[in-house]
């Protein structure tokens, strides 16, 4: 694949890690234990493609109302795998990185994001963008809410949408180039709203546990066919 064919910024909304478990016989929970295997090998296949930011919709402000059982083992599933990870995102200059609502998460889960960004923070190959009690339209809002204050401070500003851009809590990130998502669903259930307005979609059937590298090249693959226009006519 050309280098300006590779996506610059590939995020991924996981879905399916209910379905394929109950396939299985298996509660939930299993699901969201095999997908983490999935997470591992996209973040493989994006640093060898090139890819310099990949984003994963790990759980939604919506999720918050799941069973409790279940909110309680992906929250332990969280802290236990980046923990864990350390090593190798060191050894492969993985930058990591937690967005989102996180004023709802533990405070022994906040410690561990704390800790695991700050050691990470140094690595440039790829940055690794967990989005963690997020919603598309809480991140309007509160990039709304500073941009108020702003204006109320300097009414006579003229605010441009590269300005509201920067009171997202992507600011410093590159829109997404590619958006993915598994398990069949055609939507983007409030996932970065903004941002992705000129994002191109790929939606496949594959359930996110079996969402692996091959599956990863082929979105890439469909990317780079792709003519983006962003309005224009080429």
């Amino acid at each position: 694949m050309e280098d300006n064919k590779i996506p610059v910024h590939v995020s991924i909304i996981m879905d399916g890690n209910g379905r394929w478990a109950k396939a299985r016989g298996q509660q939930r929970t299993f699901g969201h234990f095999e997908g983490v295997e999935s997470v591992r090998a996209c973040t493989e296949a994006a640093v060898e493609a090139g890819v310099r930011y990949l984003s994963l919709f790990a759980f939604s402000e919506e999720n918050w109302g799941r069973p409790t059982e279940e909110v309680n083992t992906l929250m332990e599933l969280m802290m236990n795998t980046m923990k864990a990870e350390l090593e190798t995102f060191l050894a492969n200059g993985i930058r990591f990185r937690v967005l989102g609502n996180r004023s709802h998460l533990s405070d022994a889960l906040n410690a561990a994001i704390d800790g695991l960004e700050e050691s990470t923070s140094g690595n440039d190959r790829l940055t690794l963008i967990l989005m963690l009690s997020y919603s598309g339209k809480w991140d309007i809002l509160q990039a709304a809410k500073k941009m108020a204050a702003v204006l109320n401070a300097n009414p006579s500003l003229e605010v441009t949408t590269s300005d509201f851009s920067r009171y997202l809590v992507t600011a410093d990130i590159p829109d997404p180039d590619l958006l993915i998502r598994t398990s069949g669903e055609q939507r983007i259930s409030n996932y970065m709203l903004w941002q992705c307005a000129y994002t191109e979609y790929y939606f496949t059937d594959t359930l996110w546990p079996d969402f692996r590298k091959e599956a990863f090249f082929a979105a890439l693959e469909e990317y780079a066919r792709r003519n983006r226009r962003y309005g224009k006519v080429k």
